[in-house]
C-alpha cells in the first residue's frame, strides 16, 4: 500500500515540486554567475576608487588621470551587490521551502501509516457478466440468489456516448440500489478504465462509500485515501477525506480521524466551510475532536 497522506497535498505538494525544479537549475549556475558578478564589481570598484588598497583588488584597470568618477558607477556597484544578495536570498528561500515540504510529507505519512491497517485482499470475488454490462456476485459453488441476479440485471448501463460518464453512472446506480459488491466492482473498473476522466474522482470516492456501506471500513479507508493521494485536485477529493475520517472512527482511530478532518480544513478550506461544513462538524463530533 502506498504511504498514507502524501502530504498537505498537491495544493502544497504541487507548488513545492514546481518550486524545486527551478531551484535546482539556479543552484547549478549561481556559482558561475556570482563569480562573474564579482569580477565585474572589482572592475567597477577600480574605476570608482582608483589607487585603492591592493587588499581588495589588483590594479588591472587604470583610469585616465583626468577622467572624473561619475555617480553612475557607484550605482552600478550597488546594483551588482543587490543582484548577488537577491540570488542568495532566493536560493535560501527555495531550499528552505523544499526542505519544509519534505519534512511535512514525512510527518503526515508516518502518522497515517499507523492509522490504516494493512489489507491484503478484497474479500468476495466479483465478476462482470458478458450480457448487458451487468455485474453479478460470484459466490463460488453456491447458487446465486435469483432475485438478486434479476435485480442487478434490471439496472442498465446508460449509453450517452461518453463512456467514462456511463461507467460511473452505472456504478452509482448499483450503489444506490444497495448492490454494494457489484457497485464496488463496477466503480473500480470505471476508475481504472478512465483514469483521466472527470468522473474518476467520483468513482474512487463512491467506491470508498460502497465499502463503508458494505461494512468494510478498512477497505474503505484504503480506497478513500488513494483517491485523495492520486487525484488531490479531483472534485471528490475533499469528500474522500471526510469519509476517510468516518472509516477511521469505525476502526477506533479517532485521533487519526481528527487529523484527517484538520487536513480537510487546511487543504480544502472552501469545501470545508461550504458544502461540507455540516459533515465536518458531524465528523468532529463523532471523533471527539477538541
Amino acid at each position: 500500500m502506498k504511504p498514507v497522506l502524501s502530504s498537505t497535498l498537491l495544493a502544497a505538494l504541487s507548488a513545492s515540486l514546481l518550486i524545486a525544479a527551478p531551484a535546482a537549475a539556479q543552484n547549478n549556475n549561481v556559482d558561475k554567475r556570482v563569480d562573474r558578478l564579482e569580477q565585474e564589481m572589482r572592475a567597477v570598484q577600480r574605476k570608482v576608487f582608483p589607487g585603492g588598497s591592493s587588499r581588495f583588488f589588483e590594479p588591472e584597470i587604470r583610469p585616465d588621470a583626468d577622467t572624473p568618477t561619475t555617480p553612475s558607477t557607484t550605482t552600478a556597484v550597488s546594483d551588482l551587490i543587490a543582484r548577488v544578495d537577491t540570488l542568495e536570498r532566493s536560493l535560501a528561500n527555495l531550499t528552505g521551502q523544499v526542505e519544509q515540504n519534505d519534512f511535512r510529507i514525512r510527518q503526515i505519512e508516518d502518522k497515517m501509516a499507523a492509522a490504516v491497517p494493512p489489507v491484503s485482499t478484497d474479500p468476495g470475488a466479483l465478476s462482470t457478466t458478458p450480457s448487458g454490462g451487468s455485474v453479478t456476485e460470484d459466490t463460488g459453488s453456491a447458487s446465486p440468489d435469483p432475485e438478486r441476479v434479476s435485480g442487478v440485471a434490471s439496472i442498465v448501463m446508460p449509453d450517452t456516448g461518453d463512456v467514462g460518464e456511463d461507467a460511473y453512472i452505472y456504478g452509482y446506480r448499483l450503489w444506490e440500489a444497495k448492490y454494494y459488491p457489484e457497485a464496488q466492482t463496477q466503480l473500480k473498473k470505471a476508475a481504472a478504465d478512465h483514469p483521466k476522466h472527470r468522473r474518476a474522482s467520483f468513482a474512487k470516492n463512491l467506491l470508498g462509500r460502497a465499502y463503508l456501506d458494505d461494512g468494510k471500513p478498512a477497505l474503505a479507508s484504503v480506497a478513500l485515501y488513494e483517491n485523495y493521494q492520486e487525484l488531490p485536485r479531483g472534485e471528490r477529493a475533499p469528500d474522500s477525506l471526510y469519509f476517510l475520517s468516518t472509516a477511521l472512527v469505525q476502526l477506533d482511530k479517532k485521533a487519526d480521524a481528527c487529523r484527517v478532518l484538520s487536513e480537510l480544513q487546511e487543504v480544502y478550506p472552501s469545501a470545508a466551510t461550504g458544502r461540507l461544513s455540516a459533515r465536518v462538524a458531524r465528523g468532529k463530533a463523532a471523533a471527539d475532536c477538541s
